[in-house]
C-alpha cells in the first residue's frame, strides 16, 4: 500500500520526488525534455561541442521515452530493443560522421520515435476517461512525431543531397531547420522557409501533412469529446 508524502516519517528526497513524478506523469517528462532540446538547439547547434550536448539530450529523451512506453499498452522490450541501437549509433555518429553511419543513426532514431508515438496514442485510446498524464501525452506524442519526421528528413538529405532548400546556400539543412519544417507540416500551418524539392522528400512531406490532419481528427477530437462527456451533469 502506498502512502502520501505527508504520512511518511521522513520527507522524501529530491530524487524520490523526481522518480514519483516520472512514474505518475511520464508523458509530461518526455514533453519537457523534447521542448528543452528544441529551445537549446539555436544555441548549441553551431558551437564547438554543441552536437555532443544535443546528442546527450537526445539520449536523455530516449531514456525518458522508454519509461513512458512502460506506462502504455506497447511492448517495453521492443522499445528498449529499438532504443539501444539508436543510442549506440547516435554516439558512433559523433566520432564517425560518414554518410552511411548518419543514415543508419537517423533511421533507427526515427523508427524509435515512431514507435514511441504509437505507444502514446495507444495509451490515450486505452480507456474511456481522460487523465492528467493523457493530456500531457497529447503534446508528447505530437513532439515525438515532429522529431521522428525530422530524423527521416536528415536521413533523406544524406542519401539525396539537396532534397531541401532554404535561405542558406547549402545542400544540407540543419537539424533545427528540419525540426522547423516538420512542425510546420505536422501542424499544417505551412509557415516554413525550408521546402522539400526532390521527389523522395516531397513524398515523405506529404505523408507527414496527412498524418498531422489525422492526428487532430482522431486523437485530439476524441479526448475533447471524452472531456466534455465527463463534465456533463
Amino acid at each position: 500500500m502506498t502512502s502520501t508524502w505527508e504520512e511518511l516519517r521522513e520527507p522524501p528526497s529530491t530524487w524520490e520526488r523526481w522518480k514519483a513524478t516520472l512514474r505518475k506523469q511520464p508523458s509530461a517528462m518526455l514533453l519537457a525534455v523534447q521542448i528543452l532540446v528544441i529551445l537549446l538547439l539555436p544555441f548549441l547547434e553551431d558551437t564547438e561541442g554543441g552536437r555532443a550536448v544535443i546528442s546527450l539530450l537526445s539520449l536523455a529523451a530516449l531514456v525518458t521515452a522508454v519509461f513512458t512506453v512502460r506506462s502504455t499498452p506497447a511492448l517495453t522490450w521492443l522499445s528498449a530493443t529499438l532504443a539501444l541501437p539508436a543510442a549506440v549509433l547516435e554516439i558512433w555518429s559523433l566520432v564517425d560522421d560518414t554518410g552511411s553511419v548518419l543514415v543508419f543513426a537517423h533511421s533507427v532514431l526515427a523508427l524509435f520515435y515512431f514507435y514511441t508515438a504509437y505507444a502514446l496514442i495507444s495509451y490515450m485510446f486505452e480507456d474511456s476517461w481522460v487523465t492528467k498524464d493523457e493530456l500531457f501525452a497529447v503534446g508528447a506524442a505530437f513532439t515525438v512525431l515532429v522529431f521522428a519526421f525530422a530524423y527521416v528528413f536528415l536521413a533523406i538529405q544524406e542519401i539525396w543531397p539537396g532534397s531541401f532548400i532554404g535561405h542558406a546556400e547549402s545542400d544540407r539543412r540543419t537539424f533545427l531547420e528540419l525540426i522547423y519544417l516538420s512542425a510546420a507540416q505536422l501542424t499544417s500551418v505551412g509557415l516554413s522557409d525550408v521546402v522539400a524539392v526532390k521527389p523522395e522528400a516531397r513524398a515523405v512531406s506529404t505523408i507527414e501533412q496527412l498524418g498531422g490532419v489525422l492526428y487532430v481528427a482522431m486523437v485530439i477530437s476524441r479526448l475533447v469529446a471524452l472531456t466534455v462527456m465527463r463534465n456533463r451533469p
